[in-house]
Formats: structure tokens, C-alpha cells, sequence
């Protein structure tokens, strides 16, 4: 169960939940692979949680042109 952030708030950001779903997963294997973090302080230990947080806090979000593939 995710307590932080919560799914409202990142339903606000991204405009379904299966879209929110493939762009945590991506973003998390990207910080798996060493991609650099987008924010200078995480909540959560885990990759997931910090694609999480990002798209939370506005850093990540999706690509329009990518969208229309979706």
C-alpha cells in the first residue's frame, strides 16, 4: 500500500493510473540502472517510491508525443 504520496495526488499529475503505473515503472528502472535522482531528499528507499515522489513533486512526467503511443 503506498501512504506517501498519495494516489490522489498523483492521479492530479498524470492523467490514469495505468499511465501512472508504466511511468513509475520506467523511472524506476532507470534509478536502478543509475540514472541521477530528480530530488535532493526521498522518503522511500526504494526505486518505485522515489519515481513516486518525482512524479509527486511535479519533476517527472510524461512526454506528450510519447502519450499518443500509449
Amino acid at each position: 500500500m503506498i501512504l506517501y504520496p498519495s494516489v490522489d495526488d498523483l492521479l492530479e499529475k498524470v492523467d490514469s493510473r495505468y499511465m501512472l503505473v508504466m511511468l513509475a515503472s520506467k523511472r524506476a528502472h532507470e534509478l536502478d540502472a543509475g540514472a541521477l535522482p530528480l530530488l535532493t531528499k526521498y522518503q522511500s528507499v526504494k526505486s518505485v517510491g522515489r519515481a513516486l515522489e518525482e512524479i509527486a513533486a511535479g519533476k517527472l512526467m510524461i512526454d506528450p508525443e510519447e502519450k499518443e503511443k500509449l
